[in-house]
């Protein structure tokens, strides 16, 4: 693990564990260990008669706070540019900003960095988590410590952070996504999906969504899902899997790829192929990633929020958390910037907005 620069402590408030269950389309188990403000979490003395947290809207957000953020991986470009909107916000606000993390997407590879992490006594942690449950002993040794975990993009178990920055609602993303493979076959063949990691929260969400319309929705009656595979983030292993699909599935009409790395990879690898023009590709993408195949016809549409806007939100939930502004708590209100108020729903869920589909008609209109 590289070097990572010593970031400065500040007084934070204690706040109450948050209630149990994901705001995704999965049910998950509770993780084990304690959260901030169970018994014994801190070991201080007369800490378990500590009254809670209250959250002070009126309040202001504090300088010099030490925000850190952890992505699935680094250098993938959805993250950096995630990265690029929370830096933004943490410079503004007078603090001190880090950007850390493995280079592969896997869940034992973060504990080091949120060890570390809450090691250097960071205000608040941003985590885009590579499985639901695996980090929870972590993340509760680093909030007993008084670091705030506000998880973005790809949720834990709810008791094991202090609130989650969703892009979208998920049935929205998993909808989206099986329409417009929908429309790109006439509404009828075969598809397949090219997923992250097996154990990717948001991944599984979203692709539960696409199997529950296809079982229940009469409009995809004639769609059959036939295979789901996975390049766990990584560019190269994405291709070669892309490739595996086409191979083992010769019907095949269309791919889904719900990662920004798989749909840049399987893009590439249908441009230089027979397949390109012939199987359809959708997912989720970056225009500035995915502009060169729609402008040669190997993909049509896809989708995506703003990626800087997701990282400038989940850094003002994290700078709002280490101020006392919000607790987490279900209809607490916070102000992030030009942003916008935001309100906090069930289990400390913070919804950015609807996802934006691009195609030939739109792509040139944004950059990132």
């Amino acid at each position: 693990m590289r070097h990572m620069t010593t970031v400065r402590r500040t007084s934070r408030r204690r706040i109450l564990p948050l209630a149990a269950g994901l705001a995704v389309a999965l049910t998950l188990g509770a993780c084990g260990g304690t959260t901030q403000g169970d018994d014994d979490t801190s070991g201080d003395e007369g800490d378990d008669d500590a009254p809670a947290a209250e959250a002070d809207p009126e309040g202001e957000y504090q300088e010099g706070l030490a925000i850190a953020m952890l992505p699935k991986s680094v250098n993938n470009p959805y993250f950096e540019v995630s990265s690029e909107g929370a830096e933004a916000v943490v410079t503004e606000l007078g603090g001190e900003y880090e950007y850390t993390g493995p280079s592969e997407a896997t869940a034992s590879s973060q504990v080091d960095y949120i060890n570390t992490l809450s090691q250097q006594a960071a205000d608040a942690v941003l985590l885009s988590a590579n499985d639901p449950n695996a980090l929870c002993s972590s993340l509760d040794q680093a909030r007993a410590a008084g670091t705030y975990v506000v998880t973005f993009d790809s949720d834990v178990d709810a008791e094991c952070r202090d609130a989650f920055v969703s892009q979208v609602d998920g049935d929205e993303v998993g909808r989206a996504l099986i329409e417009m493979a929908a429309e790109q076959v006439g509404g009828e063949g075969q598809i397949g999906i090219l997923s992250a990691t097996a154990n990717a929260t948001n991944q599984n969400a979203w692709i539960a969504v696409i199997e529950d319309e296809l079982a229940n929705n009469a409009d995809y009656a004639d769609i059959e899902l036939v295979a789901t595979v996975y390049g766990d983030d990584e560019d190269e292993k994405s291709f070669t899997e892309t490739q595996g699909l086409l191979q083992s599935n010769p019907d095949l009409d269309a791919i889904i790829s719900p990662t920004t790395v798989g749909i840049a990879a399987a893009a590439r690898y249908l441009q230089g192929s027979e397949y390109q023009g012939e199987i359809a590709l959708t997912g989720l993408g970056t225009p500035n990633q995915m502009r060169e195949f729609v402008n040669d016809d190997t993909v049509t549409e896809f989708a995506l929020w703003d990626p800087g806007a997701l990282g400038e939100l989940a850094a003002y939930a994290g700078a709002a958390m280490a101020s006392g502004i919000i607790t987490g708590a279900e209809g607490e209100t916070f102000t992030a910037g030009d942003l916008g108020e935001y309100e906090i729903g069930p289990d400390g869920v913070i919804t950015l907005g609807p996802p934006t589909r691009f195609n030939a008609d739109n792509i040139d209109d944004f950059e990132f």
